[in-house]
């Protein structure tokens, strides 16, 4: 059966791992939205490297990864991801597609998100500036680059006359230093598509041919359901579809080819950017989970903002993802709290809230209503049976689960593939460590997208 993993949080809640750890039991994984706002960290051969654009499979030799169409691809920073891989060793030709019809990133959207985000003033959303929202602008404006756009190069043909009308538009918007599309254009004509070409694909016809010979696939998306464009706390949200809705749409598949639906979230919570975080932490305790958590965004190095576990979001990501379970990352993180607290509830307006406001404002204006729990104040650094952990730390996962209403399939219980609990019982059951890969030679942190844009 075919996977997705996605984040039920706001994102960075280690999907990287999970989706490291179970690569080995498919033969394709694929990536539906987002584009390189997103970031896993990777450790191969005690080097350190940060995948943006390309999926987490491409560290496993025998599968192949695919970009979807509702990626928005800045090649630049593709190529750059390339070079390094292969600058590690790391075989990648024959085992990327990248859709012909995922929209590019170009230079102009850069400039043109850096002054929106400067004209929001204190309303800021907290983007990453890389142009991934003004990119997805264009793609719904109708006046998008498709990578597949780039075969026809005629001087007076479609993409040179986008491409034109759209670095116009950037000088009227932007003003200063004017850009000029015809180097734009050569960019895209000369060092662009030479390199790209061989990466093209139909990857839609590609996935419906790979189902048919009965290959496993793995839907992997960036950010999380409470940044979604449509179900995330807007306007404080990324420009694309994160739930599980949005690998049909991103990929060209049917609903019915999804299977399983894999939720990662933290034992407690994150966010990066803008907007109402209703558990956030700002003091002691917020810090203390900040620095043992490592809370610092893959992509840009900005702290994240840290607060108790949020059992409302959680719940709400369940029903509008139909998560089949969830995994639990970074347990261990709270190993040396006396106590915890888990928000059941919101009070808004003097009234009692059991569900996700729609209303970002108003969701501001809610107080979290906490269950408070014991610690363990013991390790469990690298457990990975459910009965050695402590008492407290079992019957903390069995409330999150119970809380959320979706059970709690693997538990993280470190950064390194091996350091997990697989849970006897669930969907889980099939699924372990592929042997014969050194601990210490590849594997995935638990950092993960980082912010909105």
């Amino acid at each position: 059966m075919n996977l997705c993993v996605l984040g039920a949080q706001w994102g960075d809640e280690g999907k990287g791992k999970i989706v490291d750890l179970l690569t080995p039991h498919f033969a394709i994984v694929a990536r539906y939205q987002g584009g390189h706002n997103a970031g896993h960290t990777v450790y191969v051969g005690r080097r350190k490297f940060v995948l943006h654009l390309i999926p987490s499979g491409i560290l496993h030799s025998s599968v192949t990864c695919v970009i979807g169409n509702g990626v928005v691809v800045d090649p630049v920073a593709l190529f750059k991801e390339l070079d390094e891989l292969t600058g590690m060793g790391i075989e990648w030709r024959d085992r990327l597609l990248v859709s012909d019809k995922a929209h590019l990133i170009l230079p102009y959207h850069r400039d043109i998100e850096l002054l929106a985000e400067a004209r929001r003033g204190e309303r800021k959303i907290g983007t990453t500036s890389r142009g991934i929202g003004p990119a997805y602008e264009d793609k719904v404006a109708r006046r998008g680059v498709r990578v597949g756009d780039l075969r026809d190069q005629s001087a007076g043909g479609p993409l040179a006359s986008a491409i034109r009308e759209n670095v116009e538009a950037r000088n009227r918007l932007v003003g200063g230093v004017a850009l000029r599309w015809e180097d734009v254009f050569a960019m895209l004509c000369e060092t662009v598509w030479p390199r790209l070409r061989p990466l093209v694909a139909d990857t839609s016809l590609y996935l419906h041919r790979a189902m048919l010979d009965g290959r496993r696939m793995m839907f992997e998306g960036a950010q999380g359901t409470l940044l979604d464009i449509d179900h995330g706390t807007y306007p404080f949200v990324t420009s694309s579809n994160a739930v599980a809705g949005g690998v049909c749409t991103g990929l060209g598949i049917g609903p019915r080819a999804v299977g399983t639906v894999l939720g990662v979230a933290k034992a407690y919570t994150t966010r990066v950017g803008g907007g109402p975080l209703p558990t956030e932490l700002s003091d002691a305790v917020g810090e203390r989970l900040r620095e043992t958590g490592q809370e610092y965004g893959a992509s840009t190095g900005r702290p994240r903002r840290c607060g108790w576990f949020d059992a409302v979001a959680v719940r709400y990501a369940a029903r509008v993802n139909g998560l089949s379970a969830l995994a639990l990352t970074k347990l261990d993180v709270l190993d040396e709290f006396e106590e915890l607290k888990v928000c059941t509830a919101y009070q808004c307006a003097g009234q009692i809230v059991t569900e996700m406001p729609g209303d970002s404002a108003q969701l501001a204006a809610c107080t979290p209503v906490y269950e408070t729990m014991p610690g363990w104040r013991a390790s469990t650094r690298g457990i990975t049976k459910f009965s050695d952990l402590p008492a407290e730390a079992r019957d903390y996962v069995r409330r999150l689960e119970e809380i959320s209403e979706v059970p709690a399939a693997i538990i993280s219980t470190g950064s390194e593939r091996s350091e997990t609990i697989l849970r006897e019982g669930s969907i889980a059951a099939e699924w372990s460590v592929k042997e014969g890969v050194p601990e210490d030679t590849v594997g995935f942190g638990l950092g993960s997208g980082d912010g909105t844009e």
